[in-house]
C-alpha cells in the first residue's frame, strides 16, 4: 500500500500540513527540490526504456523527452483558480503536475506501448490515468496523462511523490503547443473564431496521425515491436 505523500511529508515532520504556503521560506524551497528529484528520476526511467527499445529492436520509439516543475507563481495561481487554501495540504495532495515530463513518440500505437512499460516498472506506482486520445477534450487536446508516484530517498527514508507523465505523438505536440502559445501566451484574447479552427486542426492532425500509422504498418509490420516488460 503506497503511503500518501502528504502523509509520509506529515510523519517525516518536514511540513506542518495546514501551514500558509510562502515561496520564499526555505520549507518551500527544500520541497521543490524533491519534487525536482522525483523528475528527473521519471525521465531517467523514461530514457531507460528509450535507450532498452533502441538497442533491443532497434526501433525509436520515444522522439525526446521535455520536462520541468512548475514555477512557484504557477502553483499559486492554478491554486487560487481551484478555490483551494494556500496551504501545504491542499498543495501536495490536489497539485499533481508540480513535477511534469512529456514524452513525444512517433506513433499513436507508441503511447500505449510506453503506457504499458511505466505500468510494468516495479518502483512506479501509477494512481491516475487519463486518455484524452481516445476521449479527446472539448477544444481538440489530444495526449495520454499519468499521475505517477516515484519513490525519492529522504533523511535516509523513502517518500513517494506525484510526477505527471503526459505522452503524445509529434502531431498532437505540434497542436498543442500552437494552442497553448495562442491561448495563453499571446497579448490578444483568444477569439471563438480561433478556438473553433484549432478545434479543426485537431481533427485534421488526428487523420494524419491514423494515416501515417497505417503507412508504417504497411511498410515495417503492425507488430514490429514487443512491448518489454520490466
Amino acid at each position: 500500500m503506497i503511503k500518501r505523500p502528504t502523509e509520509i511529508i506529515k510523519k517525516e515532520n518536514f511540513l506542518s500540513q495546514e501551514k500558509s504556503i510562502n515561496i520564499k521560506e526555505n520549507n518551500f524551497q527544500e520541497l521543490m527540490n524533491i519534487y525536482n528529484i522525483a523528475m528527473k528520476k521519471t525521465v531517467q526511467y523514461l530514457n531507460d526504456i528509450k535507450t532498452d527499445v533502441k538497442r533491443f529492436y532497434d526501433y525509436d520509439m520515444i522522439d525526446h523527452i521535455t520536462y520541468r516543475v512548475k514555477s512557484p507563481e504557477s502553483i499559486i495561481k492554478k491554486m487560487q483558480k481551484k478555490d483551494y487554501e494556500l496551504n501545504y495540504k491542499e498543495l501536495i495532495e490536489n497539485i499533481n503536475d508540480i513535477a511534469g515530463v512529456r514524452v513525444v513518440c512517433p506513433l499513436k500505437t507508441d503511447i500505449y506501448r510506453i503506457r504499458d512499460i511505466i505500468y510494468n516498472i516495479d518502483d512506479i506506482k501509477v494512481i491516475e490515468d487519463k486518455d484524452y486520445i481516445s476521449k479527446p477534450k472539448k477544444s481538440g487536446y489530444m495526449s495520454y496523462h499519468l499521475i505517477i508516484c516515484v519513490p525519492v530517498e529522504y533523511e535516509e527514508k523513502i517518500i513517494y511523490i506525484k510526477v505527471e507523465i503526459q505522452i503524445r505523438t509529434m502531431a498532437m505536440d505540434f497542436w498543442a503547443t500552437l494552442e497553448h502559445r495562442m491561448k495563453y501566451k499571446s497579448k490578444n484574447k483568444y477569439s471563438e473564431e480561433c478556438s473553433k479552427e484549432f478545434i479543426k486542426f485537431s481533427k485534421t492532425l488526428k487523420t494524419i496521425d491514423n494515416k501515417i500509422e497505417k503507412l508504417y504498418e504497411k511498410q515495417y509490420g503492425k507488430n514490429n515491436v514487443v512491448v518489454l516488460k520490466r
